[in-house]
């Protein structure tokens, strides 16, 4: 007897396919350009860091006015490049230690300082956003410190107004305070996880990076 095979017959269905998605031609070029702008920041930063590095805080730019310039054209350029950033939200809270400036009556402190038996320390911008407090503070190992309490309100996307409420003279075991004294703006015109760039209402620059400690008066 012949043996007859049995074909089973099973019907086929094809692996569905999905569409791809479309990326835009708008989308691409938003992630190009926020590349390069990330890229030309960290550039200009590091140019601007390279600028100060031999400085001493600025004691050293002060007679030099070509060194000067060169470095306010660093911020100016990296100025432009966070021009449309918000630096007045919570990354700006923060213990933040001072790396140059051109104000002059902290630089007189930090080159005098010896002529009181003393060095100066770190020289500190210690940033509440939230609760609307700035204390700008000079240290001299190991206990002393000079530091002015202000209020701050957020006036801008980029521009902090401030109000000086008290000043304090300190050294070990003892406090002189000081009448409080003035009030102006400051704008951050370039910060990140790094780094802070200001300019104030008198025209003076501060570049300060976040100190590794969290400063307590």
């Amino acid at each position: 007897m012949a043996a007859h095979g049995c074909l089973l017959s099973i019907p086929f269905k094809p692996k569905p396919q999905f569409p791809r998605p479309i990326v835009s031609s708008e989308t691409n070029a938003r992630k190009i350009t926020c590349s390069s702008i990330t890229a030309q920041s960290q550039s200009a930063k590091q140019h601007l860091l390279s600028l100060i590095s031999d400085q001493d805080r600025g004691l050293k730019t002060q007679n030099d006015p070509k060194k000067r310039a060169s470095i306010i054209e660093a911020v100016d350029a990296l100025a432009g490049l966070g021009k449309d950033t918000i630096t007045t939200d919570g990354p700006l809270s923060a213990t933040w230690r001072m790396l140059w400036t051109t104000e002059k009556e902290q630089l007189f402190i930090i080159e005098k300082a010896p002529f009181f038996g003393t060095q100066a320390g770190d020289v500190l911008q210690v940033i509440d956003a939230a609760n609307g407090t700035l204390n700008n503070v000079i240290t001299f190992p190991p206990h002393g410190a000079f530091f002015v309490r202000s209020t701050i309100e957020i006036a801008s996307p980029q521009r902090v107004n401030f109000r000086f409420t008290s000043a304090v003279l300190r050294g070990n075991n003892w406090e002189i305070p000081l009448p409080p004294f003035g009030q102006g703006w400051f704008e951050s015109v370039y910060l990140d996880e790094e780094i802070r760039v200001a300019k104030d209402i008198r025209g003076d620059y501060l570049i300060v990076d976040r100190a590794p400690y969290d400063w307590k008066a």
